[in-house]
């Protein structure tokens, strides 16, 4: 990629100049924010609702309602990752608790996801620091030297039912229940994980009350496997892709990991607004600090961000099989192809 006014400038120079083009985006406005957080939360109550009253008609148009409304809870996450990148209000305190409110409707502790997520943006693309926040990837190297077991564990791991069924009900459902990761970090992210534990079964405990198991297994649980599986889909085609970037902490940038080791996932309007723009993510990695309503003004006043890392919903769909990350070619590559190059089982 390079800039109209500077096309010899090198790569990492032109992934810190973008920083400084960006910087005027950063603003958030107060009452925009209000206004999508408001357009989300009602349809999504309205919803939830809605798919109750229904359970009287038919259990299916119920899990139907819940399954649709997975979507809405999709972009509650998203608003919810805006408040941890200090991006959504200008009072901290207030995007915070914004955030924790929204981390019990999407079961993920704020303050935990918050710092997780902050060392994905600083570690990203490098390979010497994998490990957090992040899918698992090897280099081809790094699997030819694993045993038989250990192999077989990483191809059970990138197995599309593991990645995008299995996984998504372990990580939202069990994992979020305690701050991995940061369990020596201090009490602030217990606090976080147990306060949401605890708010969270108030929630299931209230709805018991009122309805029974049946609202519980078909609404809520829908609701919330489907918008995890959305989820853990829209995270997995950001980074995993073809032309990805990764590279060892010595050659590692951050800005250049950042726009070149992030995709531009292009989906039809509809669903960009119910993912709140997060496939514009080259743009969002860059600068994390833009709200997500300001992030198409990016693309329609830089046409050479807007070019870059486009990857389609239908290309997308071909990432599941890459596997491995090939140091040599510097690319994403499958099981196969690294047999055939290398000769790794």
């Amino acid at each position: 990629m390079t800039s109209s006014d500077d096309t010899s400038t090198p790569p990492v120079r032109q992934a810190k100049n973008w920083v400084r083009v960006l910087a005027k985006y950063r603003e958030p406005s107060t009452r925009r924010s209000i206004f999508e957080l408001v357009v989300t939360l009602v349809p999504f109550l309205l919803l939830w609702g809605l798919a109750w009253a229904a359970m009287s008609i038919s259990h299916a148009l119920t899990l139907g309602i819940a399954l649709l409304n997975g979507l809405f809870l999709v972009r509650i996450f998203c608003i919810q990752h805006d408040c941890g990148h200090a991006s959504f209000f200008h009072s901290r305190r207030a995007q915070d608790w914004v955030g924790r409110c929204l981390g019990v409707l999407t079961l993920t502790p704020y303050d935990v996801w918050r710092r997780t997520h902050s060392i994905h943006h600083a570690q990203h693309g490098n390979l010497d620091q994998r490990g957090i926040g992040d899918v698992l990837t090897l280099t081809v190297a790094e699997y030819r030297a694993r045993g038989r077991w250990g192999r077989l564990l990483y191809r059970l791991y990138r197995h599309p039912l593991v990645l995008f069924v299995l996984g998504p009900s372990y990580l939202f459902l069990l994992q979020n229940r305690l701050p991995l990761g940061l369990m020596t970090s201090g009490w602030r992210y217990w606090i976080s994980a147990m306060g949401t534990n605890a708010t969270i079964a108030i929630v299931l405990a209230l709805m018991i009350w009122l309805g029974g198991m049946m609202p519980v297994l078909l609404i809520y649980i829908p609701t919330s496997l489907i918008a995890a599986t959305i989820g853990v889909w829209l995270f997995y085609v950001q980074h995993q892709f073809e032309q990805t970037h990764w590279s060892d902490s010595d050659e590692w940038q951050l800005h250049e990991a950042a726009l070149a080791g992030s995709s531009h996932y292009v989906l039809p309007g509809p669903l960009r607004w119910l993912s709140a723009n997060i496939g514009i993510h080259h743009v969002h990695h860059l600068y994390s600090r833009i709200p997500f309503y300001r992030l198409p003004e990016i693309l329609r006043d830089h046409a050479e961000l807007a070019a870059a890392q486009r990857l389609t919903p239908r290309e997308s769909l071909r990432s599941v099989n890459l596997h491995l990350w090939d140091e040599k070619l510097s690319r994403l590559t499958s099981f196969r192809e690294a047999r055939l190059r290398y000769g790794a089982a």
